[in-house]
């Protein structure tokens, strides 16, 4: 059976839709109900709140980095035995991309076939929300605003007037949720603190925001407006990894046919290093990887018999001097990478691999420093790789996205990773060692992984 879908999305952000996501997730999953979560776009962050919600992997659906023909299958494939599928919208529900709006909310909505409720932030406004709910129904054709949530209203007076104007233009209202400052979840320069970092504090949240959603949203009405998924194939790790391999005219690694022990690829986690999406191991295990987590706040060494390692994104800026403490870890990382076994590290990943952090040594992989800044670089990237490496051939182009408040120097080594229109070759290629800022998504890159698990 094909899972029921609708997604969340608000006018602009900050109008608490992350809030009312994840409520209506894990409200919905008290009821019994089995909850797909998603997250538009390349968040790193929501998803982590999504899978405490729903207690199943939060996943992204993303049109730049992953390929507009993945979408509806990725999002059967997370929906597999959930009832109903809840997508969370980014920023506002037209905004994308600039200038061409390629990865907005409305795209993935209008690809997937599935309504849209509206999330509105009601403060200082009352008929005047008519005219708002009107503009953004009849915006976009392919787009069925489907329903409204009224959020941090104040008073039952005020939520009379927003329901009589809602009324109007006859949308639906499906809840008035009342200003609650004290569900606030901490932030810092990249925005929330990750589920990982605040433990238990999370699942409180998580809790407060179910509870306030069960309370204010008529979760039957929600769910009444939910659309079935498109029909269609489920994306396939399996079948990914066979075609890329299929494209280079190569074979599964040997180990994998021969029974020989599959190779192991350490992949970092734990606070430091959270930005991981789920489809990076179901690809890796696909392409023959026994997969193992190593968290570099606390574990002293790789796992026995490592032979890749994956560096994802993270806040490594956050626990700077408990990564510079465990020198044991940024030992092994190193002699790893002098090894020549493949190293992938993005964002996070590449300052770990430089000699040191705001002073603080690291592993040393990268003859480069990295430094916080004042400044905010945020944005997609059509990147070509300019070097080739374990995991790109040289010319190999790429959808991307760069979300960081850090430098690294020098930007790129004598082998850049990537270059786009309007920015200067940036990473840095070495031996085994692909590193950089940018942000892929494996699943729009499969035959990345292929290559990585290849070479380890």
């Amino acid at each position: 059976m094909t899972a029921r879908a609708l997604v969340v999305a608000a006018p602009s952000s900050g109008s608490g839709k992350t809030t009312v996501s994840t409520g209506l997730m894990a409200a919905l999953r008290r009821r019994g109900t089995r909850v797909a979560p998603f997250k538009v776009g390349p968040d790193y962050i929501d998803p982590g709140y999504h899978t405490l919600a729903a207690g199943r992997p939060g996943r992204n659906l993303d049109v730049v980095l992953q390929g507009a023909e993945r979408l509806a299958p990725l999002a059967r494939h997370g929906s597999r035995d959930a009832d109903v599928a809840v997508v969370e919208g980014v920023m506002g529900l037209f905004d994308g991309r600039i200038p061409d709006g390629s990865g907005s909310t409305a795209q993935v909505a209008a690809a997937l076939g599935v309504p849209v409720v509206l999330v509105v932030d009601v403060r200082g406004q009352s008929r005047s929300l008519a005219a708002l709910l009107h503009g953004f129904r009849s915006f976009d054709p392919s787009v069925t605003v489907a329903g409204v949530i009224l959020n941090r209203v104040g008073s039952a007076r005020h939520e009379e007037v927003l329901r009589a104007a809602a009324d109007e233009i006859g949308l639906p209202v499906l809840g008035a949720v009342p200003r609650r400052a004290e569900l606030a979840v901490p932030s810092r320069h990249l925005g929330l603190v990750t589920a990982a970092e605040h433990g238990a504090a999370a699942t409180a949240a998580v809790d407060a925001m179910a509870e306030l959603v069960a309370a204010h949203v008529d979760l039957d009405a929600v769910l009444a407006l939910a659309r079935p998924l498109p029909d269609g194939p489920l994306w396939d790790p399996d079948a990914e990894i066979a075609a890329a391999l299929a494209v280079r005219d190569a074979a599964r690694p040997v180990g994998v046919a021969s029974g020989v022990a599959r190779p192991v690829v350490a992949v970092a986690g734990g606070p430091a290093f959270g930005f991981g999406y789920a489809e990076h191991v179901e690809l890796l295990a696909a392409a023959g990887a026994q997969v193992v987590v190593v968290d570099p706040l606390r574990d002293p060494d790789l796992p026995d018999g490592t032979s890749a390692l994956v560096l994802p994104g993270g806040f490594p800026e956050e626990h700077v001097g408990a990564l510079g403490e465990n020198r044991s870890l940024r030992a092994a990382v190193a002699r790893l990478a002098a090894s020549g076994a493949p190293v992938h590290a993005e964002c996070g990943g590449l300052l770990y691999l430089c000699r040191d952090l705001d002073g603080t040594p690291m592993c040393g992989v990268l003859d480069a420093s990295a430094a916080m800044t004042d400044r905010l670089t945020l944005g997609y990237r059509d990147a070509v790789a300019v070097s080739a490496s374990p995991l790109f051939d040289a010319g190999a182009r790429v959808g991307a996205h760069e979300f960081h408040r850090c430098a690294v120097t020098p930007r790129a080594g004598a082998e850049p990773a990537w270059a786009w229109r309007g920015g200067e070759p940036e990473g840095h290629v070495a031996r085994g060692v692909h590193a950089s800022f940018l942000h892929t998504h494996p699943a729009g890159n499969p035959d990345a992984v292929a290559r990585l698990v290849a070479g380890a």
